[in-house]
C-alpha cells in the first residue's frame, strides 16, 4: 500500500471509529429510555443490566453504521478539502477516484462484514434480549408487575391478573391499591379481589411467595345449576382485613436467564430461516384464501361448474323433452324470478337472500382481519430478508454520498458536516421507516420497501461523485442559465430568418 493510501485510510478509520463510538453511546442512552420500566427499581444486579445492554448494542447497528459511514466520509474529505490537501493531490495528478481507492476497498469489505453481522449477530441478539426480558419477569415476580396496567401471572399454579396503582419500598415489595382477577381452569375471570395495600414476602429457601393483601374485599361470581338462578347473576362478597395468597414458584426458580426460547419474530431469523418461512407462509396463505373462497362460493351457490349440453346425455334423462332442456334460461333477471312467485313466497325469498348475504358479509369481514394479519406477517418476513442485503449496500452507497459531499463543501470538524450528515441520514431513515410500514400493510412491494431509501441515495451518490470530480459546487445553476440564454439566442435567430 502506498503512503498516500495509508494516510487517507488512517484518517478515515480514525473518524470512523470515533464517530461510531460516540453515536453508539448516544443511541444506547436513547434506547435505554424505551426499557427503563423493565430495568429501573427492579432489584436487578449490575451483571443482568450489563447483559441486557450488551445484547441491545447489536440491534442498533442498522441505525448507527450507515450514519457513521456518512459522517466519517464527510469529515475526512471535508478536512482534506479545507486544508487544501485535495488541491495538492490534484496538482500531483491524483484524481478524486484515485484518492478514494483504498477507502473503496475498505467500504466493500465493510459491506460484507455488515451483511454477516445482520444475518447472524443481530437476530441472535434480538432473541437473547427478548428472552432475557421475559425471563427476568419470571424470576422476579415484582418485576413482572407494571404500575397502572394488568400484568399476567401464568404457570404459577393459579393464573391471575394483577394491577397495582403504585409500587414502593425495597425491591418494590409494597403495593398500593391492588386489583386481582383470579382465573379458573377454563381461564375465566370469575373472582375479583380488591385491596388498599399489599406486600410480597419471599424467602430464598422457599418456593412459595406470599402475597399479603390488607383492607380489601373479595367478590366471586357464583355458577348455580338452576337456569332461573343464572339469570339473576348471583355473586358472593366478603370483606377482609388480611388475605394471603400463596404463589408456587418452584418452576420459576429453575428459570435460566440465558435460556433461548422459540424464535417468534422475523427480526430473530437469519436469511436461511427467513427464506424457508417465507415459502411456507406464502403457501399457507394461498391455501387459506382458496379454502375460504371455496367455502363462500358453496354458501352463495353461485359460479356453478358449467356442464356441456350434450344432447345424447340430455336425452337420457327420462320424462323430460330434449328441446326443453336445450333451451336457454328463460329467467333473465331477479324481477323475472320474483314475478313467478306469490307475494308471500316473494317476501320469503327476499328475506332469506338478505339474511344469507348479511351472514356472508359478516364472515368475509371477520376473515379479512385474519388474512390481513397473515399477509402482514408474511410481508414483514420478506422485508426483513431484503433489509439485510439493503443494509450492506447502504453503507457502500452512503460512502459515495458522503465522500464527494465532503470534498464539495470543503469543511471539516463537527459543525456543518455533522448537520449535513444528520439531515441526509434522517431523510434516508424516515424514507425507510415509511416505506417499511407501507410494505407491511401491502400498499407497496415488500422488496421495494426494503430498498427504497437506498435506491433514492444511489443517484445522489452518482451525481455528487461526478460533480466533485469535475470541481463543481454543490448546487450549480450555471448550466441552467446557459441553457436559457442559448434558447433565446436560437429563438432570435429563427425570428430574424423569418
Amino acid at each position: 500500500m502506498k503512503i498516500l493510501d495509508r494516510y487517507i485510510l488512517s484518517r478515515f478509520l480514525y473518524n470512523f471509529f470515533s464517530s461510531f463510538f460516540i453515536l453508539i453511546v448516544i443511541f444506547i442512552f436513547q434506547g435505554i429510555w424505551l426499557f427503563i420500566d423493565d430495568l429501573a427499581g427492579k432489584g436487578l444486579g449490575i451483571v443482568i443490566i450489563g447483559k441486557f445492554i450488551f445484547y441491545f448494542i447489536p440491534t442498533l447497528v442498522d441505525k448507527v453504521l450507515p450514519l457513521t459511514v456518512l459522517l466519517s466520509s464527510i469529515l475526512t474529505f471535508g478536512t482534506f478539502a479545507e486544508n487544501y490537501e485535495f488541491a495538492a493531490m490534484k496538482a500531483s495528478g491524483i484524481s478524486l477516484q484515485r484518492g478514494m481507492r483504498s477507502l473503496i476497498v475498505f467500504v466493500l469489505f465493510l459491506g460484507v462484514v455488515t451483511f454477516f453481522f445482520a444475518n447472524n449477530i443481530i437476530p441472535k441478539s434480538e432473541q437473547k434480549m427478548f428472552n432475557l426480558r421475559r425471563n427476568i419477569a419470571k424470576v422476579k415476580p415484582a418485576a413482572a408487575i407494571t404500575e397502572g396496567v394488568f400484568s399476567d401471572f401464568e404457570g404459577t399454579g393459579q393464573g391471575m391478573n394483577i394491577k397495582v396503582e403504585k409500587k414502593y419500598g425495597e425491591q418494590d415489595r409494597f403495593l398500593e391499591n391492588v386489583i386481582i382477577h383470579k382465573k379458573t381452569k377454563q381461564s375465566v375471570n370469575n373472582t375479583v379481589i380488591k385491596a388498599k395495600s399489599g406486600e410480597l414476602i419471599s424467602s430464598e429457601d422457599s418456593d412459595i411467595i406470599q402475597l399479603v393483601l390488607k383492607d380489601g374485599n373479595y367478590y366471586e361470581e357464583l355458577k348455580p345449576k338452576n337456569a332461573k338462578e343464572k339469570k339473576k347473576h348471583p355473586f358472593a362478597k366478603s370483606k377482609f382485613e388480611t388475605y394471603t395468597i400463596n404463589i408456587d414458584i418452584s418452576e420459576l426458580n429453575e428459570q435460566n436467564l440465558e435460556e433461548d426460547q422459540n424464535i417468534t419474530t422475523d427480526k430473530m431469523k437469519n436469511v436461511f430461516r427467513l427464506v424457508k418461512d417465507i415459502d411456507s407462509l406464502g403457501k399457507n396463505n394461498v391455501e387459506k384464501v382458496e379454502a375460504f373462497s371455496k367455502n363462500i362460493v358453496t354458501r352463495m351457490g353461485g359460479f356453478p361448474i358449467s356442464i356441456e349440453k350434450d344432447s345424447l346425455k340430455i336425452a337420457a334423462i327420462p320424462g323430460v323433452p330434449v328441446d326443453t332442456l336445450m333451451q336457454k334460461d328463460t329467467i333473465l333477471s331477479v324481477e323475472d324470478l320474483l314475478g313467478t312467485l306469490k307475494e308471500w313466497q316473494e317476501m320469503q325469498v327476499v328475506s332469506n337472500a338478505k339474511n344469507s348475504v348479511t351472514g356472508i358479509l359478516n364472515t368475509v369481514k371477520s376473515k379479512k382481519d385474519e388474512l390481513q394479519k397473515r399477509f402482514k406477517f408474511y410481508n414483514s418476513h420478506i422485508l426483513s430478508l431484503h433489509k439485510k442485503y439493503a443494509l450492506a449496500f447502504s453503507c457502500i452507497i452512503l460512502f459515495f454520498v458522503g465522500a464527494p459531499l465532503g470534498a464539495i463543501i470543503r469543511k471539516g470538524g463537527l459543525g456543518l458536516p455533522m448537520v449535513i450528515a444528520i439531515i441526509l441520514f434522517l431523510s434516508y431513515y424516515f424514507i425507510g421507516v415509511f416505506a417499511g410500514n407501507y410494505a407491511k400493510e401491502g400498499n407497496i412491494s415488500s422488496v421495494l420497501g426494503a430498498w427504497l431509501s437506498t435506491l433514492i441515495m444511489l443517484p445522489m451518490g452518482i451525481s455528487l461523485t461526478r460533480r466533485a470530480t469535475a470541481d463543481k459546487g454543490l448546487i450549480g445553476i450555471g448550466h441552467i442559465i446557459d441553457g436559457i440564454k442559448q434558447f433565446f439566442i436560437n429563438l432570435r435567430k429563427k425570428l430574424s430568418k423569418k
